[in-house]
């Protein structure tokens, strides 16, 4: 009991009639049958209650409460005459003797209704998220998202780690991200950098002598949103072990994650260990992406030798994917908007023909495939009412293209894709290094702490020139669900040796290594174990048990796809006193 009631909104029940009880919560809507008569549903946190006003004072007395001010019931509990069996409280009701209003809701207009949120434009959501959050709905993804946590941390310990909070504010680092920055008051002209993970502070716990860390840990990185990416910061669950090993790695996360997804997941079905695991070129290769989503059943064939002369310009000096799928019962306007679908997705066109019926290619660019067709139905295994996809480009724009083919595909074929369950995989063998996009030089691929495989001596080999830089593999891994990158981790490289020829490769000398890893370099001159590690987004997770779209449907209080924070006003202006007193000038950009 506290001091405003003795029961929630969701604990009454059949047995409480004839109890004298208070209620207190929002009120959510009121029906008047007539001017002594009249229905109001009271919500909390735990449910809903009816309440039944019998008299025309009491029907006026709720008349004047506004929707969603937070009230006070005291009355008693009686069975109902019309029960809901939808509600665990559809079996009572409550005649009010006294109603006090505790908050009043000085709108009588919402900006949304609350049972219908979710179908409210997204910046009416975000601006008054205090009233999206009210809808049960809304509220539920919140609970959830406590009890993975929960039950994350005990299987965590359970499993002998320690829980240990490293910085926040620490120093900017190239993790492959843009940092967030703070500026040192103390410091003119120097800045904090809020962490993108807490990659070396664990790492430097293990040099410490700690066996086992974890950490549901915050991270900050000055990125874009996507659906499964929210901007600014997340969490994930951190975690590294001295003496390790990838299988040391890979049996805790396969102990640890399939129950929790079996137990709150929207589907009860959740791969066991051990995971299938598949090489990072490989899955580019047969999926198209390193994410593969193995609850479709589809796979990416290369018909580049096959189809490159067949005489379709597109196809001409190109690599050519095509993705086969048998029992295909889409309509030509279907199949065109497949198409148009994958265009948007991948920045690239795709082509399509059918086997009919008969055995017979048409449709599509079937023209230029009929010249061939003996050794097209060969190669592709093709029976008749199947469905062939195409991409074509570069390499990599091709693979690109097929894998959201297959993605596009299976979510369109039910009998491709079994949707109702959690597939897990691990993707390895990762490249160490690739060129990147913006620069067009040398840059690791993933974590640059990883430890290349082979260790010394491939490194040495590549500075040497005797092999490809891009053909070394490092001991990385990515954990997926369901087409979702829940992880990246690694063996780290625990040497300093191998640590400064590996960042060489990428235009940093020995000293640039000191500069901008300091402690952990040091660290390593004393004698560091083997260790290893991985991350797995909290977010990301909750967003695949929950079965959300969005990676904001489980955030408490969201940022937009802009990074802005529309209720509290973030990012926001300061005042000139504030920019003086951290030494900061601002220069306003060139319109």
């Amino acid at each position: 009991m506290t001091q405003n009631r003795t029961h929630t909104c969701g604990e009454l029940r059949l047995a409480d009639a004839g109890k004298q009880v208070q209620l207190s919560g929002w009120l959510e809507n009121l029906r008047a049958v007539s001017a002594s008569l009249a229905f109001a549903i009271l919500r909390d946190f735990y449910g809903t209650t009816q309440i039944v006003a019998e008299t025309e004072e009491m029907v006026s007395t709720f008349k004047a409460i506004t929707k969603e001010s937070t009230i006070s019931v005291r009355g008693t509990v009686r069975e109902r005459d019309s029960k809901n069996p939808k509600l665990p409280t559809g079996e009572v009701e409550i005649v009010p003797e006294v109603v006090e209003i505790l908050g009043r809701c000085r709108h009588n207009e919402l900006p949304f209704q609350i049972s219908r949120s979710r179908e409210a434009d997204e910046v009416q959501r975000l601006k008054y998220r205090y009233l999206d959050l009210r809808n049960p709905a809304v509220k539920n993804n919140i609970v959830l998202r406590c009890q993975v946590v929960s039950a994350i941390r005990k299987a965590m310990t359970d499993h002998g780690f320690l829980e240990i909070t490293t910085p926040i504010l620490t120093a900017s680092s190239p993790e492959g991200a843009r940092d967030y920055l703070v500026p040192a008051r103390n410091h003119p002209g120097k800045f904090y950098a809020l962490p993108q993970a807490p990659q070396q502070f664990k790492q430097l716990l293990m040099t410490s002598g700690f066996d086992r860390y974890f950490q549901i840990a915050p991270c900050f990185r000055d990125e874009d949103a996507r659906a499964d990416r929210s901007p600014g910061e997340f969490y994930q669950l951190d975690m590294e072990m001295a003496f390790a090993s990838q299988e040391d790695v890979f049996t805790v996360i396969e102990d640890v994650l399939p129950p929790i997804f079996a137990q709150y997941g929207k589907y009860n079905t959740a791969s066991s260990a051990p995971f299938k695991r598949i090489p990072y070129r490989e899955a580019m290769e047969t999926y198209g992406t390193d994410k593969p989503d193995l609850r479709i059943d589809l796979t990416v064939t290369d018909t580049t030798e096959l189809l490159s002369g067949c005489g379709f310009g597109p196809f001409e000096h190109q690599t050519v994917k095509a993705v086969v799928v048998s029992d295909f019962e889409g309509t030509r306007k279907q199949i065109d908007k497949l198409c148009a679908d994958v265009e948007v997705q991948s920045g690239s066109k795709a082509y399509w023909f059918r086997c009919d019926e008969k055995g017979e290619i048409t449709g599509g660019i079937a023209k230029f495939i009929q010249p061939v067709q003996e050794a097209v139905i060969t190669a592709l295994d093709l029976k008749p009412n199947s469905f062939v996809a195409l991409s074509a480009g570069t390499k990599g724009a091709a693979q690109k293209t097929a894998g959201v083919l297959v993605k596009t595909l299976g979510a369109f074929c039910p009998n491709h894709f079994q949707k109702e369950q959690y597939a897990f995989c691990w993707i390895v063998d990762f490249p160490m290094y690739e060129i990147g996009e913006e620069s067009g030089e040398l840059e690791f691929c993933h974590n640059p702490f990883s430890m290349p495989s082979g260790g010394l001596e491939t490194v040495e080999k590549a500075i040497r020139g005797e092999i490809d830089p891009l053909s070394i593999t490092a001991d990385q891994y990515d954990l997926v669900c369901n087409g979702v990158e829940l992880s990246s981790g690694a063996v780290r490289n625990h040497d300093p040796e191998i640590m400064v020829k590996a960042f060489w490769m990428v235009g940093l000398g020995e000293e640039d290594v000191k500069a901008k890893f300091p402690a952990m370099y040091n660290a390593f001159t004393y004698g560091a174990p083997p260790h290893a590690g991985i991350a797995p987004g909290v977010d990301r997770m909750v967003m695949l048990l929950a079965g959300e779209d969005s990676i904001r449907e489980i955030i408490p209080f969201p940022m937009n796809k802009n990074a802005m924070d529309v209720m509290m006003g973030a990012p926001s202006k300061v005042s000139q006193a504030q920019l003086d007193e951290l030494h900061i000038a601002l220069v306003k950009p060139e319109e």
